[in-house]
């Protein structure tokens, strides 16, 4: 017999399903199928029902022989007496033959959704059925996935929801409107940037893609002792699309995540401080002309799971070209290497600022420097480590201006 016959040739494992473990495989199953069953209900793909086979393997007298026999007799007793307290549930039986007497015996326990989460609790069915009606009656596009991810909003989520996919059927062009002034009914300000990727799921659409979007405005502090003595204005702000112009082109950018040490930044030649404004930093700073243009890009960040995270989408921003055909350029960072987490432990901190433990973080950054990456891991280790941020705030600007002068020399 060739190999691919002896595969096919195998057969189940010998085993006998007691209830309680028929329940359990049973709680499985609902927890896989329970929205494609509730979508099927309404008319969204094939039937579901919930099959659990009860003695795989053991389809002969054979199979049952080569068992211990307390346990056959255990096993098929345990089924007649979950029959006669379940009268409901189908209980497949199919003939056997054992010890030359033939009787019907269990082989597998077959239910539909109700019957199935009454053996086993499990999620809110009715729930499930409404959702998934007005999902439809809305036009949405209902599936086992986005029924799912529809099930655990709230209800005042799920009515914004609802409202939005509405409002889009009704207006096929969100491009006079911001992402936050989309007149949907109950939509709150930030409600898209938590909820965008389920809406475009239901209603087969991206609106973020579609609406208006801003301007990139860059707040940013002149620190060039030249152009202090000229006695002209120190902070601006520069925006895209406007006619004005920076105060003078820059040799440096440094880019820092905190307001207070762009504005009391010290003098350096050349210099231009740049507040990167957090996660929107990379996406933003890096289709700005004349900060690609700089000789050196800089980046000083917490040090904390964030601050390397977004270190690293800055790069990953800076090493493609840019639109208007600009190369990609490197970026430096100070402050942010394992000799710095060391240096300045004594300002590192367990909580944020509203008191809650910062956690750990297991995202890969391949961008980090050998330096840099040695403190993430330290830092953002699922295993115990004295603390996880040191706040850019607490380095003396001092130090920074040191550090800035050394990367740009």
């Amino acid at each position: 017999m060739g190999e691919s016959d002896r595969r096919g040739s195998r057969t189940a494992t010998p085993r006998l399903i007691d209830p309680a473990g028929a329940l359990q495989a049973l709680g499985r199953k609902i927890h896989e199928k329970w929205a494609a069953a509730v979508c099927a209900e309404s008319g969204v793909g094939e039937p579901v029902t919930f099959a659990v086979p009860l003695r795989p393997g053991v389809s002969t007298g054979r199979a049952v022989a080569q068992m211990r026999a307390p346990a056959w007799t255990e096993w098929h007793m345990a089924w007649r007496e979950f029959a006669a307290r379940n009268p409901g549930v189908e209980i497949v039986r199919k003939p056997l033959s054992v010890q030359g007497v033939t009787n019907d015996y269990p082989v597998k326990l077959v239910a539909d959704l109700d019957t199935a989460v009454a053996l086993v609790p499990g999620p809110d069915v009715a729930r499930a059925r409404a959702l998934a009606s007005s999902l439809r009656s809305a036009g949405a596009v209902l599936t086992p996935a986005t029924l799912r991810a529809v099930c655990r909003l709230g209800d005042g989520d799920v009515e914004v929801l609802l409202s939005a996919v509405t409002w889009l059927h009704r207006n096929p062009d969100a491009s006079a409107w911001t992402a936050r002034q989309l007149p949907v009914p109950g939509m709150h300000t930030k409600w898209l940037d938590a909820h965008g990727a389920l809406l475009r799921d239901v209603a087969g659409r991206d609106v973020r893609d579609e609406v208006r979007s801003r301007p990139t405005v860059l707040h940013l502090t002149y620190v060039d002792p030249g152009h202090a003595a000229s006695h002209r204005r120190r902070h601006d702000a520069w925006t895209t699309g406007d006619t004005h112009d920076i105060g003078y082109r820059p040799r440096t950018v440094l880019v820092v995540e905190n307001r207070d040490s762009r504005l009391w930044f010290p003098p350096v030649r050349d210099t231009i401080v740049v507040e990167g404004g957090g996660w929107a930093a990379a996406a933003q700073l890096a289709k700005v002309p004349w900060i690609r243009a700089a000789e050196h890009i800089v980046y000083w960040g917490d040090i904390d799971a964030d601050g390397y995270a977004i270190l690293d989408r800055f790069r990953a921003a800076l090493a493609e070209p840019a639109p208007d055909g600009a190369p990609p350029k490197p970026v430096a960072s100070i402050l942010m290497d394992d000799t710095d987490l060391h240096h300045y432990r004594r300002h590192g901190v367990n909580h944020d600022k509203a008191g809650r433990p910062l956690g750990p973080s297991t995202t890969p950054l391949p961008r980090l420097t050998e330096a840099e990456a040695t403190a993430y891991d330290t830092i953002a280790t699922e295993g115990s480590t004295p603390f996880r941020r040191i706040e850019q705030e607490a380095i003396p600007l001092t130090d920074a201006v040191t550090r800035l002068r050394d990367v740009t020399a």
